[in-house]
């Protein structure tokens, strides 16, 4: 997509320096926000956001399905919407409830998402079990539709939809090593980017799995992956520990928040003035 840089923006209080950004499209410091789900989120509400925060926001991820519930015309007023500000459209992961009603509807979701002007295919497994190969043949039909495939891996089987604790810790946690070379695999597969889930790691856990967001990073770097981080803690911690060009998910409420710390203007005490770039 053609895009403005931020640079061309006017900005209110100019003479204030903030962490130089790169422009959309953005490869680092991506962020994406969650759509209606939580809450309801329509045109009016959105045009809001974008009016407000647009230049920080690459992506809008629609979360559980909450499309399939909305009239056709409201979808496209949100894709359209999102596309005259150069933010792409993601389905989130309810494809694992597709592939539950067989392959003729998988082709259908698929070409449905195309028609409707989806930018991303998410396809994700946190409820199901699927080999990896058929998880490679997604992407593949994805891709040649046009459309970016987005794979979810994660160490939590169950991840997603609100499960309570109890159940997580019942099911145990997953080798990352298995995850990370799923995710190797999906990125010589041609994925654009890889979404890692938070349970199990940052969510419905203590205390936090600090140490395998380092080893995804480690093996695969930053700007391949994005972490789901829809918790002001959380995405505090990747930015003080991955500075302000993680790519991270959060709900579309804390965008604010999130873009004050990437731009080094206010946070916690712990990120108070620590969060700096330096572009040559």
């Amino acid at each position: 997509m053609v895009t403005t840089t931020l640079e061309k923006t006017e900005r209110a209080f100019e003479f204030i320096r903030l962490n130089e950004r790169d422009a959309k499209p953005r490869k680092r410091g991506v962020t994406e926000i969650r759509g209606p789900y939580y809450s309801v989120l329509g045109k009016e509400y959105l045009s809001d956001i974008i009016e407000t925060m647009g230049q920080y926001v690459d992506s809008l991820k629609f979360a559980g399905g909450a499309f399939v519930l909305m009239p056709r015309k409201t979808i496209q007023e949100i894709i359209d919407l999102c596309h005259e500000h150069h933010i792409l459209v993601s389905t989130g992961g309810f494809i694992e409830h597709v592939l539950s009603q067989g392959k003729e509807a998988v082709h259908q979701y698929i070409e449905e998402c195309q028609r409707l002007g989806f930018d991303i295919i998410e396809i994700s497994a946190g409820f199901i079990t699927i080999p990896t190969d058929d998880w490679l043949r997604l992407i593949e039909l994805v891709q040649k539709r046009g459309l970016k495939a987005k794979p979810e891996v994660g160490i939590q089987f169950g991840a997603g939809g609100g499960t309570v604790q109890q159940e997580l810790v019942t099911e145990g946690i997953q080798d990352p090593e298995w995850a990370i070379n799923q995710a190797r695999k999906f990125i010589n597969a041609g994925a654009y980017m890889i979404m890692i889930e938070s349970e199990g790691i940052t969510e419905n856990i203590q205390p936090w799995r600090s140490d395998i967001p380092a080893k995804f990073v480690n093996a695969l770097g930053l700007e391949k992956i994005m972490f789901e981080a829809s918790d002001p803690e959380v995405f505090g911690w990747y930015i003080k520990n991955y500075g302000p060009e993680v790519n991270l998910f959060v709900d579309h409420s804390q965008i604010v928040q999130l873009e004050s710390l990437r731009s080094g203007i206010w946070g916690t005490k712990s990120l108070w003035g620590r969060v700096v770039t330096f572009k040559d």
